[in-house]
């Protein structure tokens, strides 16, 4: 059994410009069919809006609150709120001003910049 914590997984900035901390999956070593990340994107920051070719995303938002663009739809996120994300399916993140978006992020198939598609420029 292994067993993962958090704060020994060292960040990665992804293609989309958000902070993500792998906790399983395949550069991990620990997961071959999915993974796992926690991402932070920073007070008053956003992600680059993008889509995954054949990744099915769920994203489990775990603190602060924002807006997430999915498909044409956009509305307000928080602590709490779960959203599915289909492959294919562009998708953005805002934060809010006042303190950074967390959010829990599994992957199936596992994530892959290869398997992430850029609609826009970088992050800003």
């Amino acid at each position: 059994m292994e067993i993962v914590r958090r704060e020994r997984r060292e960040p990665f900035v992804t293609a989309d410009g958000s902070s993500i901390r792998e906790l399983a999956g395949i550069p991990s070593g620990n997961a071959s069919n999915q993974s796992l990340a926690e991402a932070v994107v920073p007070p008053g920051g956003q992600t680059v809006a993008h889509l995954h070719r054949r990744t099915e995303e769920i994203y489990l938002f775990t603190r602060g609150s924002g807006r997430m663009r999915l498909g044409d739809e956009e509305r307000p996120v928080r602590a709490g709120d779960c959203v599915v994300i289909p492959p294919g399916v562009a998708h953005k993140l805002w934060a809010g001003e006042r303190q950074p978006l967390v959010l829990l992020c599994c992957c199936a198939p596992a994530y892959s910049h290869e398997d992430t598609v850029l609609l826009e420029g970088s992050a800003a």
